[in-house]
């Protein structure tokens, strides 16, 4: 736990002294970039600073594009989760969905990047919102895409062990793991 909480440690500093660098490089460029919402994300952490205000801003920040096409998107995108996992305390937001939500969806973004970085936020999410199984059955299909089914199967299980809910999803997800589909849940499911 003492080196999961290092690592955590780390992992906010390093966005916190990249966050400082891209506000410095975006305060240069306000004028020209309408897509700063420097403005949204101040009245954000002035008032309540709350998981479902942040949800909200960033999905609606998600749907100026397709992340996966868009580099310039990624990055702000990443740069917004990041903001908002370190303004957001995990010890008292543990227990919100909107928080689980923001902490898989970083995870899954750092995924297009860089697959360990990704990797230490899904550790990060599991450890901080266990009672979620949307938490593990991302983390799971994460690792399921990575290529290693014993970790994926391994999450899945030690979910159920934890009593993550709800149950049906993650024995949903287990079933669709042992008839070696790529899709740990589809769609519909999810």
């Amino acid at each position: 736990i003492t080196s999961i909480m290092n690592r955590v440690r780390n992992l906010k500093n390093k966005y916190r002294n990249e966050e400082n660098i891209t506000d410095e490089f975006n305060y240069t460029k306000i004028s020209a970039d309408t897509t700063d919402n420097s403005g949204t994300v101040n009245q954000i952490m002035m008032t309540r600073n709350n998981p479902e205000d942040w949800l909200c801003f960033l999905l609606k920040l998600e749907k100026k594009g397709v992340p996966q096409m868009d580099v310039g998107l990624l990055n702000r995108l990443i740069g917004r989760y990041s903001q908002a996992v370190t303004a957001l305390p995990a010890e008292k937001y543990c227990q919100d969905e909107s928080y689980a939500r923001i902490l898989v969806r970083f995870a899954e973004l750092k995924a297009l990047q860089d697959p360990e970085e990704a990797r230490d936020q899904f550790h990060l999410a599991r450890l901080n919102c266990k009672k979620f199984a949307f938490v593990h059955v991302a983390f799971a299909q994460f690792e399921l895409s990575q290529e290693n089914e014993k970790k994926c199967k391994q999450i899945l299980q030690k979910a159920v062990e934890c009593s993550a809910v709800p149950l049906e999803l993650l024995e949903t997800a287990l079933q669709n793991f042992h008839l070696k589909k790529k899709q740990l849940l589809s769609d519909e499911e999810k």
